[in-house]
């Protein structure tokens, strides 16, 4: 008789203990009995049948998804890499893991797609600007998708886009390219504004013509002396007869100004 109570002591015991289910704060669980969906249980004390309930315990705390680099191609058709972050909670854990066979997998494959599509649509210039409409786009395509899963994307972040190394230093000295055309044209606009600015200056001066004569030789011999510090200067002379033709050609005369004798220096004159 002592045997037969202990042993239904035993079994009620056991019953007790394998009927307890203890849920953690931020986690949900769903029962199924003998298959079949019969109740989520919340966080606390919960009881089921043993052998019966089949007891699935999952997180509903946020949640990350990290996003391996993926290729893409980009409008003008110039491959990159790029990856990301989600960040999702499920709401409703029924739909969440009836609804989808595999909920991670199923959210990575959108962000890919999305991803490779929006990038698409994009030159590589526009691409590296784009992250937050790309991010943009990627949140709603990622809600319209699981509206009906039971869960919720938070945010999703574009980490980074990674090109080859040649391609991007091939990038860099396109720039740099730009960037020397671009301070060139600053200084010849610079210098026709001056020569314009100039030329309004000396509107009716009477000594207008060797006003300009001086700033042009003074020019002439500030550039000689800069080549001149040069390690690899060459002399380079100017015929101050095409000096002189120059400045009044500026100046818009028709005459000539002849410099001054030069003490027949070709051997023809007088000594």
């Amino acid at each position: 008789m002592l045997e037969i109570t202990g042993a239904l002591f035993l079994i009620v015991l056991g019953y007790i203990i394998g009927s307890v289910r203890i849920v953690e704060q931020g986690d949900q669980a769903i029962v199924q009995r003998l298959g079949q969906f019969k109740r989520i249980l919340n966080p606390g004390l919960n009881f089921v049948i043993p052998l019966m309930d089949t007891v699935l315990i999952e997180t509903i705390r946020e949640q990350l998804l990290d996003i391996e680099p993926q290729r893409a191609f980009t409008k003008d058709n110039v491959p990159i890499e790029v990856d990301a972050v989600v960040s999702w909670q499920i709401l409703d854990l029924r739909k969440a893991y009836y609804a989808v066979e595999d909920l991670e997998e199923s959210l990575k494959q959108i962000v890919i797609s999305t991803m490779r599509n929006e990038i698409g649509q994009l030159t590589l210039e526009e691409t590296f600007s784009s992250a937050g409409a790309i991010n943009q786009a990627l949140l709603r395509q990622l809600d319209k998708s699981t509206a009906n899963w039971g869960v919720k994307v938070i945010r999703v972040e574009v980490q980074e886009f990674q090109i080859s190394p040649s391609l991007r230093e091939s990038l860099e000295k396109e720039r740099a390219a730009r960037s020397e055309k671009q301070a060139e044209l600053t200084r010849t606009q610079g210098t026709v504004q001056s020569i314009q600015q100039l030329a309004q200056a000396l509107q009716g001066q009477m000594n207008a013509d060797d006003v300009l004569r001086y700033l042009v030789a003074k020019d002439y011999v500030t550039a000689s002396m800069e080549l001149g510090r040069s390690d690899n200067s060459k002399i380079v002379f100017m015929d101050p007869r095409a000096l002189n033709e120059a400045v009044t050609d500026l100046m818009g005369h028709a005459e000539v100004i002849q410099p001054r004798d030069r003490g027949n220096i070709d051997g023809n004159g007088d000594a």
